[in-house]
């Protein structure tokens, strides 16, 4: 064998071998589920929303919910942000708004509602999901930020720095 035949071998043996998709994952409860696609998990999360079109994330805003925007920095500092949301960076979320817990906001009550923004509507919705499992009442901004522009409502100048 030659050495080059040596070396590529070497290399296919180290590597893990892959499977199309992983054969199982474990929920909270303990069942095993066959794993999905992200486009099975975004179904279903959004099952769980009642999501808002802009003109009704900007009521609720105006009734005391509290807009949550997830996108990064970069996004917010070239298209601008929502006035008055609050910009939590995506790893962040749940420790900032966890009713319950010891590191969030104190603008994050269990009875006050949360609307996620992302940029087009597909990560807050994911992240609403997720804070609805910590009890969360929380529902996302469909079309995103985006939407939220294009239909003519108040953006301003960003970035506002992330609550860290």
């Amino acid at each position: 064998m030659r050495d080059d035949d040596r070396r590529e071998e070497s290399l296919r043996s180290a590597q893990p071998a892959r499977a199309s998709r992983p054969l199982s994952l474990t929920e909270e409860r303990g069942e095993a589920r066959t794993a999905v696609s992200v486009e099975e998990m975004l179904a279903a999360a959004r099952s769980r929303l009642d999501r808002v079109d802009p003109a009704g994330a900007r009521a609720l805003q105006e009734q005391g919910a509290l807009i949550v925007d997830i996108r990064p920095a970069d996004y917010r500092a070239a298209e601008g942000e929502i006035p008055g949301s609050v910009p939590i960076e995506r790893i962040h979320l749940e420790w900032r708004l966890d009713p319950a817990g010891s590191h969030r906001l104190p603008e994050a009550r269990a009875e006050r509602p949360v609307v996620v923004v992302c940029n087009e509507g597909y990560a807050s919705s994911l992240a609403a999901a997720y804070l609805q499992r910590l009890g969360v009442r929380a529902t996302d901004l469909d079309g995103g930020f985006r939407a939220w522009a294009a239909a003519g409502l108040p953006t301003r100048d960003g970035p506002t720095p992330a609550v860290p």
